[in-house]
């Protein structure tokens, strides 16, 4: 059913009658506060075409809302942003605080958020800020430097002038813990949040392949040479631009943990011992008790892949090679 909904423009727009829009403004996500959690609302058509006409704007900013999924009953679902106001566009932005008022919400940053949403709402949010932005940076040709047009689904945007396509991507990236059986590595980058370490994490080169691209980056980053490769699982990840998240456990040779850290790259990296993660895992908030002195560091929360890879090595210290 997305298969036709990406490629058929008329089956789109009529699925755009019936379905659900979730907001952005400036690619943050109008969001509700419930309970502990955030939550993100659902307007319909009509409710949606009722809000422009209230600040002014006709329904033509529509033809800018990207696919972003479906239900189970085959319920459409779309992202719209009412705040990007690039060079070729001719639908103006609409007052951030006034819509809020109106919708009842708040325009949130998905770095703030993310960890605070249910997991369908994270992943749809992640979607749609990724395909809102990547349409937002791709309105030209990189041939011709003419204007390209997106379909009404948003898979992709067309060169009229020569009819080059253009489809999102996404940038792969391993991430990967190092161990050496009784010990695992974790990193401490200078963008990261006070005191949180995870796993080492790079961009895949040009002509590289994935273990390829784990075994340099290891390299480079801290100076260790890898014995056995284990890949663990992937995640879309929407900062700061689309990627795919690739995680891998890897274990150095024996006896080789002597570090050599590149500190261009890390700002610090430290061996630490399954018992130490262990009892940062069991608690439930690390990053507040970091902050009180309570703990020496915090790892990533539980939605993120880091903390997938940490917790699996604790929990599994041996884990299954891709086969051959």
């Amino acid at each position: 059913y997305l298969f036709e909904l990406k490629e058929d423009d008329d089956a789109c727009k009529k699925a755009q009658q019936t379905g659900a829009f979730y907001l952005f403004h400036n690619l943050a996500p109008l969001l509700q506060k419930s309970e502990h959690q955030y939550v993100a609302p659902q307007h319909s058509l009509l409710e949606l075409e009722r809000l422009l006409d209230k600040f002014g704007q006709d329904s033509q900013i529509l033809e800018d809302s990207v696919l972003i999924g479906c239900s189970e009953q085959q319920e459409a679902w779309f992202a719209l942003d009412l705040g990007l106001n690039s060079s070729s566009s001719i639908n103006a932005s609409l007052p951030k605080a006034e819509v809020e008022t109106a919708l009842q919400g708040s325009f949130i940053k998905l770095t703030k958020a993310l960890f605070e949403l249910n997991v369908k709402d994270a992943s749809l949010l992640s979607t749609a800020q990724a395909l809102l932005r990547w349409h937002d940076a791709h309105q030209f040709c990189s041939r011709s430097g003419q204007p390209t047009k997106k379909n009404v689904s948003g898979s992709k945007r067309v060169c009229p002038s020569n009819n080059i396509i253009y489809y999102p991507q996404v940038a792969p990236v391993v991430i990967t813990l190092v161990s050496d059986g009784t010990q695992c590595l974790l990193v401490r980058q200078s963008s990261f949040p006070k005191g949180m370490y995870s796993a080492l994490a790079g961009f895949c080169d040009i002509g590289e392949s994935l273990e390829e691209t784990v075994r340099r980056e290891i390299a480079e980053e801290v100076g260790l040479e890898v014995d056995r490769l284990h890949y663990s699982a992937s995640q879309h990840w929407p900062f700061p631009h689309s990627t795919l998240m690739i995680a891998c456990h890897a274990t150095v040779k024996p006896g080789q943990t002597e570090l050599q850290v590149n500190l261009r790259e890390l700002e610090a990296a430290a061996w630490f011992s399954r018992d130490e993660v262990a009892a940062v895992l069991r608690r439930n908030h690390p990053s507040n008790q970091q902050q009180s002195g309570a703990v020496p560091f915090w790892l990533p929360p539980k939605s993120a892949i880091a903390h997938q890879l940490i917790k699996e090595w604790v929990e599994k210290p041996t884990c299954s090679p891709l086969p051959a």
